[in-house]
C-alpha cells in the first residue's frame, strides 16, 4: 500500500533484475567507502557498467537509490532471521535481539549505514513506495520476532514506537551521540511495550 497509487509496473525481467542488483551492489560499496556523499549518480552507473540514462530509469535520484539499497538488506536479514530464529520465550526480549542483529549489521559497515539512514531520513513523498516498503519488511521482522500471528492494535501501536525508537537509535548512534549500551537500553525500553501474549480463550 504506497502513499500514491499508480498503474502497477512490469515485472522485471531476469537481465533487468540482474542489472538491478548489481547497481546496488555499486551503490553499497561506494557508500561503504565514503558514506552518502560518496554515492554520486555517475559514479554509481560507471561502477554497475550501465549507462546513466539506464541508471536513472531504475532509481531516479541517489535517495531513491539508498533506500532500495536499505531494503535490500533488510531483506536479506528477514531472510536469515527466518532460517535462524533468534531464541528465547519472551517475545520483548526476541524483539530486542532482532533489532541488535540488526544493528551489528550496520555497525559493520557504518559509512553504508550512515547513507542509508539518510536517504531514509531526506526522503520525500517521491520515495513513499521505497519508503512504504521499508516500513512493511521492519514491521514483519518484528512480527516474526514476536511470534504474533495475529497481534492487537495495542501489540501493532507498540511496534510502530519500537520502529521509531531503533531509528532514532541508529541516528544518535551514527553522529556520535550515543553509545552500544545506550542504544540496546533504549530497544529493550521499548520492547518492553510489546508485554504478555494474550491468553487463550476457550471457543
Amino acid at each position: 500500500m504506497t502513499a500514491e497509487a499508480g498503474p502497477a509496473s512490469p515485472p522485471l525481467t531476469e537481465r533487468q533484475e540482474a542489472r538491478r542488483r548489481r547497481i546496488l551492489r555499486a551503490a553499497a560499496r561506494l557508500a561503504g567507502q565514503g558514506g552518502f556523499e560518496a554515492v554520486q549518480m555517475r559514479e554509481v552507473a560507471e561502477t554497475a557498467g550501465v549507462a546513466l540514462g539506464t541508471l536513472y530509469r531504475y532509481f531516479p535520484s541517489k535517495v531513491h537509490l539508498l533506500v532500495a539499497t536499505l531494503r535490500e538488506r533488510l531483506q536479506h536479514l528477514h531472510t536469515a532471521l527466518r532460517e535462524r530464529p533468534p531464541a528465547g520465550d519472551d517475545a520483548a526480549a526476541r524483539v530486542t535481539a532482532t533489532l541488535m542483529r540488526a544493528f551489528h549489521a550496520m555497525q559493520r559497515e557504518p559509512h553504508l549505514a550512515d547513507a542509508m539512514v539518510r536517504a531514509l531520513t531526506f526522503a520525500d513523498r517521491g520515495v513513499s513506495p521505497e519508503v512504504d516498503a521499508v516500513s512493511r519488511l521492519t514491521t514483519a521482522i518484528i512480527l516474526d520476532a514476536m511470534g504474533t500471528g495475529h497481534p492487537t492494535p495495542g501489540q501493532l501501536s507498540a511496534v510502530r514506537v519500537i520502529e521509531h525508537t531503533w531509528h532514532s537509535a541508529l541516528i544518535t548512534w551514527l553522529s556520535g551521540r550515543a553509545s552500544i549500551a545506550q542504544v540496546r537500553a533504549d530497544i529493550e525500553t521499548a520492547c518492553r511495550l510489546i508485554g504478555p501474549p494474550a491468553p487463550d480463550r476457550a471457543p
